[in-house]
């Protein structure tokens, strides 16, 4: 299995300054819903990616029904970094959609404070197992519609409905290829999974010194009577 980067971007550094706030994301949906392509948009570092041509034998496990230019399949995870205003360093971590790469779901996820799910109006059934999953693991997250050119259009209204999502659970449509749509998406997941955080204990309130009571002063002695 080979690792490359995507497209070279020069004069880039890959460690963040100490000043900005770094966030673990998960991109996650079924087989062939554009992880790969929105992770390969946003990032502002070449990305890792793991992908394996498909093969013969992959074709009775892996449907690739309304996919025909689906060639290649991750098999480990794709990974992006993209820095957003207020200094919020988005780390990206792609999960492979199929079934059988399930148990590397966990550890891929491990350490994340949201998950984006990609959806495909072709094909939304296949998105209930890894909404599921995400569920499981209490991951706040947010749904992208992934616009494909020949997928029907739905509102708003009716994808809530028909993926039974939360009203609180963020919905964006995008087209994983353009940047601006997908940026709206990652930050409306960013937005939500910092909503779910728990708020930090209250500042330990500053104990009052106690100062020991003065002493009362010892009472004069008499003074001696005059004798005269």
């Amino acid at each position: 299995m080979d690792s490359a980067p995507s497209t070279d971007r020069t004069g880039i550094g890959y460690l963040p300054s100490a000043a900005q706030t770094l966030m673990k994301l998960v991109v996650t949906g079924p087989f062939g819903v554009g992880k790969t392509t929105l992770i390969r948009t946003l990032s502002e570092i070449p990305t890792l990616h793991t992908e394996e041509a498909m093969t013969q034998s992959s074709t009775a496990l892996d449907d690739t029904a309304g996919l025909p230019d689906k060639t290649t399949t991750t098999v480990a995870v794709d990974f992006g970094r993209l820095t957003v205003p207020d200094d919020l360093v988005l780390y990206m971590f792609g999960t492979p959609g199929q079934e059988r790469f399930f148990p590397l779901w966990a550890d891929i996820a491990r350490g994340a404070l949201g998950a984006l799910v990609l959806v495909d109006t072709r094909r939304l059934e296949d998105s209930f197992a890894v909404m599921d999953m995400v569920e499981e693991h209490g991951l706040a997250y947010a749904v992208a519609v992934n616009r494909f050119p020949d997928a029907p259009a739905h509102t708003d209204e009716v994808l809530r409905k028909h993926l039974d999502l939360a009203p609180e659970t963020p919905l964006v449509q995008c087209d994983a290829r353009e940047r601006r749509g997908s940026i709206d998406a990652l930050i409306a997941l960013a937005e939500h999974a910092l909503t779910r955080l728990p708020e930090p204990p209250p500042a330990p309130q500053a104990l009052a010194t106690s100062q020991p009571p003065s002493a009362s002063p010892s009472p004069s002695p008499p003074l001696p009577r005059d004798p005269s």
